[in-house]
């Protein structure tokens, strides 16, 4: 996330999951690793943050700790980049370094682990909001309500986001020219969308696929759920939340707020959810797009630069990614996620998360408010491997030299379309995710396969809904 020399590891960021079962099984063989028995100096009395491994370079660690050294000289500060394959991966040896006796203060959380961390491990931050509220106004004033209502559970807030990004569309320039279109409109069709993909392949050889999706909770199948109105469980939001929104937000912003998400009621046999599922499957049935893969898209980025890929789904953290990759301002741009029933999109946000087992909780929380300043942000975010929460850094300046031409759709992705929520993360979202992975690959074998793989999912996802986490 932070390292200018991540190239396409820098393309994990969102969407690279796995099973944290699997990674917990494995973790015997590397103990000392794990619970961080081998890091020199582990008991100095260091507020200790958890990152994970692939997001955080040398010259991340070194921004951070030498920039909160300067504002407080008084808290020794280490920072443990946790190498891990992905958010569950690495949630899972959070879990194991806690079960050791060896627990963080402070972990680096997405929106897959947010309320998982906030029921079982974290502190809410509430009362440090209102007593620091002056201090926040600014960061609040900044930041995109939304952001904030996802890291909220029950009524509380456990994190800062510091960083989101939303499944936008992207569309390589070479690709739209040579089948003759235009660069789609902001309000652009489902119907737009297929009709591009037809003109694509008609222009193209054998080698080339018009769009290109992989099979994930961050988007994969999910942005197609949102726009055609459904979810893969029923949302709604929890009461509570006024203390912050009355606080910082004005009225307009802070309608239709509340406590956080809730993701409960499995729904993947919704005739919407279908819906969807079939008009995949008509992709792939016709070429458009090939049956998706699981993972984490990890060459996507070679196909998509060279032009064999014409469009897919990625949030801001692709601009910095396709501009190391070696790829020209003017060689990709973006575009909203195509409307259907509605227009509304999909993000996955981030930020540190308090532990309880913490007794450094006051350094801690000095160090959340040192992470989530616009300085700090500025000097972690250079080379655009995210989308940064806060709204001012969006700048043409900040794309000038990356591109993409429309680099406003990545925070008005939010502002324009105030419905955009989180992917579906309850705290149960480690099975939620595998069921979802395994049906969908099943799924779009065929057009007939839709309905049956569709009930399948449908039994597993209760029984993943029904268990304690």
């Amino acid at each position: 996330m932070t390292d200018s020399h991540l190239t396409r590891r820098t393309l994990l960021r969102y969407g690279a999951y796995g099973a944290g079962a699997a990674a917990l099984a494995g973790t015997a063989a590397s103990w000392d690793r794990l619970t961080g028995a081998d890091i020199p100096g582990r008991d100095d009395g260091s507020l200790v943050v958890a990152t994970l491994g692939p997001a955080y370079g040398p010259e991340a660690v070194r921004t951070l700790t030498e920039g909160f050294k300067k504002v407080h000289p008084d808290i020794k500060l280490r920072i443990n980049a946790v190498q891990a394959v992905d958010w569950s991966d690495f949630f899972a040896k959070i879990l194991t370094q806690i079960a050791a006796g060896t627990a963080p203060d402070l972990v680096y959380v997405a929106t897959e682990g947010v309320q998982l961390f906030a029921q079982r491990l974290g502190v809410p931050l509430d009362d440090w909001v209102k007593r620091d509220a002056e201090e926040l106004r600014e960061y609040f004033a900044d930041v995109h309500p939304s952001l904030v209502e996802s890291m909220m559970y029950e009524g509380s807030l456990y994190q800062l986001p510091v960083e989101f990004n939303a499944a936008d569309i992207y569309l390589n320039t070479q690709v739209l020219r040579r089948a003759g279109a235009g660069f789609p409109a902001a309000d652009w069709t489902r119907d737009d969308f297929t009709a591009l993909l037809r003109d694509m392949k008609k222009s193209s050889g054998s080698q080339f696929t018009p769009y290109f999706w992989t099979n994930r909770l961050w988007g994969g199948v999910v942005p197609w759920l949102f726009a055609n109105d459904t979810n893969l469980l029923a949302e709604s939001k929890a009461p509570g939340g006024a203390w912050l929104w009355d606080s910082f937000y004005p009225a307009g912003q802070r309608q239709g707020r509340g406590g956080g998400f809730r993701w409960t009621t499995p729904q993947a046999t919704d005739a919407r959810v279908e819906e969807a599922y079939d008009y995949l499957a008509s992709l792939i049935q016709e070429g458009l797009c090939t049956r998706p893969e699981g993972g984490n898209g990890q060459n996507l980025i070679g196909v998509f630069s060279t032009g064999r890929v014409g469009v897919t789904p990625a949030g801001g953290f692709w601009a910095g990614g396709l501009h190391l990759a070696g790829m020209k301002a003017d060689g990709f741009d973006v575009q909203y996620f195509p409307r259907w029933r509605t227009q509304r999109m999909q993000y996955g946000a981030a930020g540190y998360a308090l532990l309880r087992t913490s007794k450094k909780q006051q350094e801690a929380w000095e160090f959340i408010k040192y992470a989530a300043r616009r300085d700090t942000l500025m000097r972690l975010f250079e080379t655009n491997q995210t989308t940064p929460a806060r709204r001012s850094m969006l700048t043409a300046d900040r794309y000038r030299e990356t591109g993409p031409n429309h680099w406003q759709v990545f925070y008005d992705t939010l502002d324009k379309f105030p419905d955009t929520g989180p992917i579906p993360a309850p705290p149960q979202v480690a099975e939620v995710e595998q069921v979802l992975l395994k049906h969908t690959g099943t799924a779009l074998a065929s057009r007939r396969a839709v309905a049956p793989a569709l009930r399948r999912m449908q039994s597993d996802l209760e029984k993943a809904m029904e268990r304690d986490v």
